[in-house]
């Protein structure tokens, strides 16, 4: 690792630029296929911290582009299949309205009791989960609905390892919301 000082041409101040040389080795079994090696730059007007607290802090945030790549290829919002403006414009408020069901199915989940730690880690897990996945634990669930004399009953068919988050998330749904 490595830092320096720059100042664009037109800018007023001088930036603080961290960089990161790596050896990146790509690996098939036990052979090795190639080497290559990278330089990550990491612009920043933090003086105060240190070069690897300014890497981690970096790294950290990168969920964001992950988001922003799932945004582009799992619910495929920036993608408008259809024929006409008004109806890509309707294909973009699904996609907007699934995204947002799942955040508020994770911010829903309460993280309280005996078990806060593990589901304070679930639902951070929930929130960071690609659409796919989610779509997978918690949507495309196999289920036998069987009305029977005054009520309905709901079977589920198959088990996945969110179910018990599942179940979390429908009962906090018969729960009145507070605001």
């Amino acid at each position: 690792m490595a830092e320096f000082t720059y100042q664009p041409g037109k800018c007023a101040k001088a930036y603080r630029v961290v960089v990161l040389w790596k050896d990146l080795e790509k690996w098939r079994g036990q052979k090795k296929l190639l080497e290559t090696a990278r330089c990550f730059f990491y612009i920043t007007n933090d003086r105060k911290k240190s070069v690897e607290q300014i890497v981690f802090a970096a790294n950290d945030r990168c969920g964001q582009e992950n988001l922003l790549g799932i945004h582009k290829d799992d619910v495929r919002s920036l993608t408008a299949p259809l024929d006409s403006l008004l109806s890509n414009w309707a294909y973009m408020v699904m996609a907007a309205l699934a995204w947002s069901l799942k955040v508020w199915a994770a911010l829903l989940l309460p993280e309280e009791g005996r078990w806060e730690e593990k589901h304070r880690e679930e639902k951070t897990r929930l929130l960071r989960m690609e659409f796919s996945t989610f779509r997978q634990a918690m949507i495309n669930v196999p289920a036998q609905i069987v009305c029977t004399g005054r009520k309905i009953v709901c079977r589920l068919l198959a088990w996945n390892p969110w179910q018990h988050v599942f179940f979390r998330w429908l009962d906090q749904l018969n729960r009145p919301l507070t605001c």
